[in-house]
């Protein structure tokens, strides 16, 4: 024997209703009970039309006629028109009987909660009728039970509580074992009045039969595919979950998953009869089984679930402690106004107890709380209690993790990865489920960062915004592009686009720009760029692994590093202003990244796509300690003196090197050496030295009349005035045999940059093209310096070693 259970959602259109017809009559069981809710939607507006005649409001005829409205067409698009008027005459008695009882609550404008229950039970009523009669028509040997005959309750209206003593006999004198049956759920009755069972009230109809009769296998159909992993709304890589334990299924059910209510579980759970939830549109998916033969060792945590609109109240105060009488009177009180306590947490010290209560709660449980321990509030042996809203609770639930080691540090840690605030946490001695409080706009963070922990272990997504997509951000983007698939392939790290600037505009998608066509995102967008407007939409969309990505050379955006450090966003860029200000503002950078658990990387502030600063790190974590360093940091002055020759112009060659990328916008930034003064600086720092710009001595090659020339062409015009100047340098230079070279270097706590004539023996006479190269003699390497070569400069370098930080950052 089978019973069916089918949701609002799976009887709220005549095509959802020949999709059940459809999977009843395939259905292979000598005996089967189906189960009905109300279409869709229609109890909420039996809700509405009872408020609105309490209310004297004329209009309930208006919800009435769309309730009315709604059951009429569903017969006349489901039984053919020869067998319509039984149905139709069926369906308007009942009706009729509505409208009675609606008009009676308009004229005496009052609305007990035994009337609301018998207008309810007019949704499951009618829309079994219905569903019977489509039977019929399908030629299938139905019958329609009323399970006001056989479910009793008290007379507690509104979530009625069951006698199953006398339910299950009557259950069973009411059931014939070779019939289809039709049974309306969510209704009963107490002594001859109608009742109803409350939220989830027909999956609980369900259930109650499916114990009574001691069924094989009770089915409920829905709009999902079984129990998911997470809210599938929030967290789009949810799946179903196959094989859960009754007691998981609890756990989870409690904590916010729709898919099944408790009270559902428990009747069953008795006579161990499996529960099969299955999707009703997805009819051939598996579903989630629930039953007790299944432990699921191959999952540590079952799924994740949530509780939103919750609020938090802490009693605390010295006068707390050692007395046990505090406890009993804070949990009768909140019992006697009826306020369900959701999670508990109490400190060892006995100073506070904090309780979660819905947020509708808040305003009756001060009240209550207040009267009870008014005379310690008096006394001041207690404080305030403090009342904490908008919050909600996430949960993992798996028997699994019972005496697993490590599942609150995994869940702690990656909470906290993602700058998710902890406001209290509780876990059973049983080990089945671990709750946390956080604030409710952390929510889909939360639950989308812990889902891809334990769930999605293997892949990670991270999550990016960049501003300026210039030289270097057009090919970060488009390396992005085409190395997106084998990262997901082979390292399970998904690249998502999120937000993107140029020096006009900006466009977001949370779901990930398209790479193929980003120019055109923004083109159409209508949002005006601005950085504080940037960072804010940015944090306002609060994803998960957020990295923040600065490809200018912008002042104003590198002094916003510190907000976004702040809200546990990570910032990548090759904008060497940050790490340069003064050493106070650069130490509060690195400790706030500390802080907030959150990167700060910046390895192309030195050499582009060298590993200059990640080398340098390894050495310092290691122990080892920086004696001196020498190095060639520009590529673009290396370019430009490489291909400086007695019998070519230095302006052109200056020129050139702005054209092809090497140099900034304004090559008077590169020329003036205050470039490299800024990465020999960053290299100090990252020594773990102190040191400012200023204590760097610079020796500068090129006129002070020169770079203080209005526009960059009125440079080159100026420069092209000194040729002589330059030629004489560098034949001074080769005339030693040397070459031109624009070193930086720290020696014995000064440092130094400029421009130098080096020999063969040295090993930057060879250095070509754009390269750079950087010398670190240590206390392990004293006699021959560790030595880092390669290009320097160029936006396609300089993009990769951003990749390379966020790579980074995603294995981090």
């Amino acid at each position: 024997m089978i019973v069916m259970k089918f949701g609002g959602t799976s009887v709220a259109s005549s095509k959802n209703i020949s999709l059940v017809g459809d999977i009843v009559k395939n259905k292979k069981s000598d005996s089967i009970v189906v189960v009905v809710s109300a279409f869709g939607g229609i109890t909420n507006k039996l809700i509405e039309a009872g408020n609105l005649a309490k209310a004297g409001k004329e209009n309930y005829h208006q919800t009435f006629h769309q309730i009315e409205e709604r059951h009429i067409s569903a017969i006349k698009e489901l039984i053919p028109l020869k067998l319509q008027s039984e149905t139709l005459s069926k369906t308007k008695l009942l009706l009729n009987e509505l409208e009675d009882i609606l008009r009676g609550t308009y004229l005496v404008h009052e609305l007990t909660p035994k009337t609301m229950d018998r207008i309810l039970s007019f949704g499951e009523l009618l829309s079994a009728n219905i569903v019977n009669d489509y039977f019929h028509s399908l030629e299938m040997d139905s019958h329609l039970i009323d399970p006001r005959n056989f479910i009793f309750t008290d007379n507690q209206f509104g979530n009625a509580n069951v006698d199953f003593e006398n339910s299950n006999e009557a259950i069973r004198k009411n059931f014939d074992s070779n019939k289809l049956s039709v049974c309306p759920g969510f209704v009963a009755s107490s002594n001859g009045e109608t009742t109803t069972l409350g939220r989830g009230g027909s999956d609980y109809t369900s259930a109650i039969i499916a114990s009574a009769l001691n069924a094989d296998k009770l089915e409920i159909w829905t709009d999902v595919s079984g129990m998911m992993t997470a809210d599938p709304r929030l967290v789009k890589s949810a799946f179903a979950i196959p094989e859960i334990s009754y007691e998981e299924a609890m756990e989870l059910s409690h904590f916010g998953a729709k898919v099944i209510y408790p009270p559902t579980i428990q009747p069953v759970l008795e006579n161990s009869i499996p529960i099969h939830i299955k999707n009703t549109f997805e009819s051939e998916a598996y579903g989630t089984l629930i039953s007790n033969s299944f432990n699921g060792e191959d999952k540590i945590v079952k799924g994740i679930s949530s509780v939103r609109n919750i609020a938090l109240i802490n009693l605390s105060g010295s006068g707390m402690i050692g007395i046990p009488n505090y406890s009993y009177r804070f949990f009768k009180a909140l019992s006697s106004a009826k306020i369900n306590v959701i999670l508990i947490t109490q400190a060892s010290s006995e100073h506070s107890i904090c309780v979660a209560i819905n947020q509708s709660d808040v305003q009756v449980a001060q009240e209550v709380i207040s009267q009870e321990f008014e005379f310690e509030l008096l006394k001041h042996r207690i404080d305030n209690p403090v009342f904490e809203s908008e919050l909600a609770i996430v949960s993992l639930v798996g028997n699994n993790m019972k005496a697993q080691v490590g599942v609150s540090g995994q869940l702690f840690n990656t909470l906290a990865q993602n700058g998710i605030n902890i406001k209290a946490i509780a876990q059973g001695s049983s080990e089945k489920n671990i709750s946390v409080v956080v604030q409710e706009k952390e929510v889909k963070k939360a639950l989308n960062t812990l889902h891809e922990s334990f769930f999605l272990s293997d892949s990670k997504k991270i999550n990016l915004f960049l501003i300026g997509v210039g030289n270097v951000g057009g090919t970060l983007l488009n390396q992005i592009k085409e190395q997106r698939e084998y990262l997901e392939h082979h390292h399970h790290i998904n690249l998502n686009v999120v937000g993107i600037t140029n020096s006009k505009k900006m466009c977001f998608d949370v779901e990930g720009i398209d790479l193929n066509d980003w120019q055109d995102c923004l083109d159409q967008s209508n949002e005006s760029m601005n950085v504080d407007a940037f960072i804010e939409k940015m944090k306002s969309i609060n994803l998960r692994n957020s990295v923040f990505i600065d490809n200018t050379d912008s002042e104003d955006i590198a002094n916003s590093y510190l907000e976004v450090l702040r809200s546990s966003i990570s910032v990548v860029t090759p904008n060497k202003i940050a790490c340069t200000k003064s050493y106070k503002s650069y130490q509060q950078l690195k400790k706030t990244a500390l802080r907030y658990r959150s990167k700060f990387l910046f390895e192309t502030n030195v050499g582009a796509g060298l590993p200059v600063i990640n080398t340098l790190n390894d050495l310092i974590k290691s122990g080892d300690e920086v004696l001196k360093i020498e190095a060639v940091l520009s590529g673009s002055l290396n370019f430009i003196f490489n291909n400086y020759t007695s019998d070519k112009n230095f302006t052109e060659i200056v020129r050139q090197a702005k054209k092809e990328g090497y140099t900034e916008p304004d090559p008077r930034i590169d020329l003036s050496g205050v470039d490299v003064m800024r990465k020999i600086l960053i290299l100090i720092r990252e020594s773990g030295l102190e040191m400012e710009l200023t204590d760097i001595k610079s020796s500068s090659f090129i006129s002070e009349k020169c770079m203080q020339s209005e526009s960059v062409e009125d440079f080159f015009n100026a420069l092209a005035t000194e040729e002589n100047k330059f030629k004489e340098l560098y034949d001074e230079s080769y005339a030693k045999g040397e070459k031109l070279k624009y070193v930086a270097t720290y020696d014995n706590g000064k440092a130094q940059a400029g421009l130098q004539s080096v020999g063969p023996e040295h090993p930057f006479y060879n250095l070509e093209g754009k390269d750079n190269i950087v010398l670190f003699t240590t206390k392990r390497y004293p006699d021959q310096p560790l030595v880092i070569k390669g290009a320097g400069a160029g936006a396609a370098v300089t993009a990769m070693g951003v990749f390379a930080d966020i790579i980074r950052i995603a294995h981090g």
